[in-house]
């Protein structure tokens, strides 16, 4: 059994599973750009795992996903809104949101300091064509 470091901000793999400090390994607001700085943490088998972190102001406008995700705020505050619905995203809310529907985030001005936002994509489970 592999146990991770506590403190340890580097993911930590073993042939069962893979864990990642988000918080440490975000990328850092640029609060030169209008949009979030993005950063893939795990790619793997069902799913991939990105931080966005935001600087107050930024946004990412109106967009899709191909498949199924669930978004979280793990710091700061972040509004998502998909149609007609805006939820306030604190620390320990999550949304689901399904494949194809419109959302945007944006991280309102008056937000004290930087916001990280995780979204965990649900890709399904990959096969793999066997050789026979």
């Amino acid at each position: 059994m592999t146990q991770t470091p506590h403190g340890s901000s580097a993911p930590q793999h073993s042939p069962a599973l893979t864990s990642v400090d988000v918080l440490a390994q975000a990328p850092p607001a640029a609060s030169d750009r209008s949009s979030p700085v993005a950063k893939r943490l795990i790619q793997a088998d069902g799913g991939n795992i990105i931080a966005f972190t935001f600087a107050p102001g930024q946004s990412m406008p109106e967009h899709q996903a191909a498949h199924p995700i669930t978004v979280q705020c793990l710091s700061g505050q972040l509004s998502f809104t998909a149609g007609e619905e805006t939820v306030s995203l604190q620390p320990g809310v999550v949304v689901h949101v399904p494949a194809r529907l419109r959302h945007a985030v944006i991280c309102p001005a008056e937000t004290a300091g930087s916001s990280v936002l995780l979204l965990t994509m649900l890709t399904g489970p990959t096969h793999h064509a066997q050789q026979t």
